[in-house]
């Protein structure tokens, strides 16, 4: 998929200063795909054993993970999609239905999250922060 679509759909488009972030799942992190990835964007990779590395604990701190990947699966999978072309559909709609204003809300709240951790010295957040 990264060789096939998202690097070919990448040269597509004026992306010079893109930053990759990945979870530090173990699947995404095969040396041939870090090697390829470091190769495609150099210090700008946020990964386990990528130039910058994967935060611990970091569900507090990354936006995909708080905020996108809820937000994409409740809405894709409220009309109980049958059949692959359906879910695709859906994830294409519902990505495209993001607005910058939502976006907007989410980097103020991830201000907020990094202000929280850096008073604390690190420590884990006592609930859940998230403000719409």
């Amino acid at each position: 998929m990264i060789t096939n679509f998202f690097i070919p759909e990448l040269n597509n488009h004026d992306v010079r200063e893109l930053w990759f972030q990945q979870d530090g799942a173990t699947c995404h992190t095969a040396r041939a795909t870090i090697d390829l990835l470091k190769d495609t964007f150099g210090d700008r990779l946020i990964s386990r054993f990528g130039p910058v590395n994967w935060p611990p604990r970091s569900c507090d701190l990354t936006p995909l993970d708080y905020f996108l990947w809820v937000y994409v699966k409740s809405l894709v999978y409220a009309d109980k999609p049958q059949t692959l072309d359906h879910l695709e559909d859906n994830i294409r709609r519902v990505i495209a239905d993001i607005r910058p204003q939502m976006l907007e809300k989410v980097i103020e709240n991830w201000t907020s999250r990094l202000d929280y951790i850096r008073f604390s010295r690190g420590s884990p957040m006592p609930e859940i922060i998230f403000k719409m």
